[in-house]
């Protein structure tokens, strides 16, 4: 059996807003309100250091991908290809021979 992927995702994500009548509540500035919520409570997590269980870091990230998978959706927009398109951007900001082993910003790197 393959695993399941980000048209899995999005129906199973699409059938459960759809069970509760829930849609009503989803407008792209909610969505994005609880995107900032969740990633909160994913942080909180390491707050004082290392979580203690790893179900409850898995518990709050598939918390934050939902909402980010619920307002693509709502855009209209495919998550896969954005994050694609978004990573070739920052490959140009950050080229390998410059930010190989940095974390500095890309208007900070060496010429």
């Amino acid at each position: 059996m393959s695993q399941p992927g980000i048209d899995d995702v999005l129906k199973a994500i699409r059938a459960f807003i759809r069970e509760r009548d829930w849609e009503q509540f989803h407008s792209p500035e909610n969505l994005a309100k609880s995107i900032s919520i969740e990633a909160g409570e994913l942080l909180e997590l390491y707050q004082w250091g290392q979580p203690e269980r790893a179900e409850d870091v898995e518990d709050e990230l598939a918390d934050v991908l939902t909402y980010c998978f619920q307002l693509a959706d709502k855009l209209g927009v495919d998550p896969a290809e954005i994050m694609l398109r978004k990573l070739a951007k920052s490959a140009a900001k950050y080229p390998v021979e410059k930010a190989r082993g940095r974390s500095t910003r890309y208007d900070e790197l060496p010429d």
